[in-house]
C-alpha cells in the first residue's frame, strides 16, 4: 500500500513550497495538483472559453491532455505535449483556475489522474480538496493556512522578485475573493477534513512549518 500525505489550504498559504520540501526530506513524489488545474485554466484561456459555461468547459476539457513528468528531479507539467510550467503562476491563470476547477467535468478528469498517481507511488499532494475528496484515506492530512494579509504579502514579494508590477491591496482582495469562491463552491469546497491537523503559518517561518509537518508525519509512519 502506498504512503500518501495530503495538504489542503487556501490560496497563498505556501502549500506547494512546503510540500516540495517535505517530499525531498521524506523521499516522496510531489504531486502539485494546483499546477494541473492551472494547466487546464491556461488551456481554457487560450481557447477563450467562458468559465461560467459548464457545457463549453465540459466539452473543451476533453481536448486537454495534462501530464506530469519528472525531469532533473523537478516536476514538469505538459499541456498537449507542451511544457507549460513557466506559464502557470500568473494571477490571470490563478483566477481562471479557481473558476474552472469548480466545474465537475474538470475535476473528474484531473482527480482520476491524481488518484492513479497516489495508488502507484508514495506521494505528497496539495490542493483544495485532497484530504476530503481526492485522498480520503491518506495516512497524513494537513490543513495549512495563514491570514489573508500574510498570504497577500507573500504573493506580492514573490511577484515583485520576478520583476512584475503589482498592487498589494488588489492581491489581497483577489485572495479573499478566491477564498470565498473556493469555500462556497458546490463541487468539493475547500474545508478542513475532520481528521486533518491544522497548521497556521501566519507567525511561522518556512523552516518552522516544514519541521511541524515532518513531526506530524513521524507520528504516522509508513
Amino acid at each position: 500500500m502506498s504512503y500518501n500525505v495530503a495538504i489542503d489550504g487556501p490560496a497563498g498559504a505556501g502549500k506547494s513550497t512546503i510540500a516540495r520540501a517535505v517530499a525531498r526530506r521524506r523521499n516522496l513524489i510531489y504531486v502539485d495538483t494546483g499546477a494541473m488545474y492551472r494547466a487546464m485554466a491556461l488551456f481554457m484561456l487560450r481557447e477563450r472559453v467562458d468559465p461560467g459555461d459548464a457545457d463549453a468547459v465540459g466539452r473543451k476539457c476533453q481536448e486537454a491532455d495534462i501530464t506530469i513528468r519528472y525531469e532533473n528531479g523537478e516536476q514538469v507539467v505538459y499541456l498537449n505535449g507542451e511544457n507549460v510550467t513557466p506559464l502557470l503562476r500568473t494571477e490571470e491563470v490563478g483566477n481562471m483556475a479557481s473558476l474552472t476547477s469548480a466545474q465537475p467535468a474538470v475535476r473528474r478528469k484531473l482527480v482520476e489522474l491524481q488518484q492513479t498517481l497516489a495508488r502507484e507511488s508514495d506521494c505528497i499532494m496539495d490542493g483544495r480538496d485532497i484530504g476530503t475528496c481526492v485522498l480520503p484515506d491518506a495516512q497524513v492530512k494537513i490543513y495549512l493556512t495563514a491570514s489573508s494579509q500574510v498570504r497577500a504579502r507573500r504573493r506580492f514579494d514573490e511577484l515583485t522578485a520576478r520583476g512584475e508590477k503589482c498592487d498589494l491591496a488588489r492581491i489581497r482582495a483577489d485572495i479573499e475573493e478566491r477564498d470565498d469562491r473556493d469555500m462556497h463552491r458546490e463541487t468539493s469546497p475547500l474545508r478542513q477534513a475532520e481528521d486533518a491537523v491544522l497548521v497556521d503559518s501566519s507567525e511561522m517561518t518556512v523552516e518552522e512549518v516544514i519541521d511541524r509537518i515532518l513531526e506530524i508525519c513521524e507520528k504516522s509512519p509508513r
